[in-house]
């Protein structure tokens, strides 16, 4: 955060350096809702919002407000709008995040720009087309953990109760931290949770 303002103040009405500032702030607002007193991961949709520093976002939608003012889009405007779209309302705006991905895309198309596309493409409820999409990314993110643990995700959703064990296994496996870890031991427990 600090060398995102030093660079802001050293390149004034520079929108890709307001755009990364604005997204290190709303990023950084969620930081004490992220993990529960047990010490485990807490998803972005299920955070106490009360623990969000709303100054941190407010600052951080004005300096999104701003960029995009300057019509120059880049990579950093648009993950700031992503990340925007999670902080306003009562909920993430999925449908709005797959259009910012598809746009994302074309500036960056990266195996994990592509996950995280599918990925909103599951939870906004295209679930067909999301499975699709990670389906096309078995090869390049076979060791990436989240690629693991959003397919058990839609495995999961989609009542292929066993084939979201398996991949809720090597999720668990890769897990970067034990907060991670014992989310998705709490997830592969629960219940399917298949669309109605």
């Amino acid at each position: 955060m600090f060398l995102c303002r030093l660079l802001n103040r050293l390149r004034p009405e520079d929108p890709e350096i307001e755009g990364c500032l604005a997204l290190v702030l709303i990023t950084h607002a969620r930081c004490l809702a992220r993990v529960d007193g047990d010490g485990v991961t807490v998803p972005l949709g299920e955070q106490d919002r009360t623990k969000w520093n709303r100054g941190q976002i407010d600052e951080g939608l004005g300096l999104i407000d701003t960029a995009m003012r300057r019509r120059a889009p880049g990579p950093y405007q648009i993950k700031a709008a992503i990340a925007a779209c999670h902080v306003q309302g009562e909920a993430s705006d999925w449908a709005q995040i797959v259009l910012l991905y598809d746009s994302l895309l074309r500036l960056e198309p990266t195996p994990v720009v592509r996950l995280n596309r599918a990925v909103a493409l599951c939870e906004a409820g295209w679930q067909e087309p999301a499975m699709r999409s990670l389906d096309a990314l078995s090869a390049e993110l076979r060791d990436y953990q989240p690629y693991h643990a959003a397919r058990a995700e839609l495995l999961s959703r989609m009542g292929q109760a066993d084939e979201a064990a398996k991949a809720y296994a090597i999720a668990i496996a890769l897990a970067g931290s034990p907060s991670d870890a014992a989310f998705l031991r709490q997830r592969a427990e629960r219940p399917l949770r298949t669309a109605t």
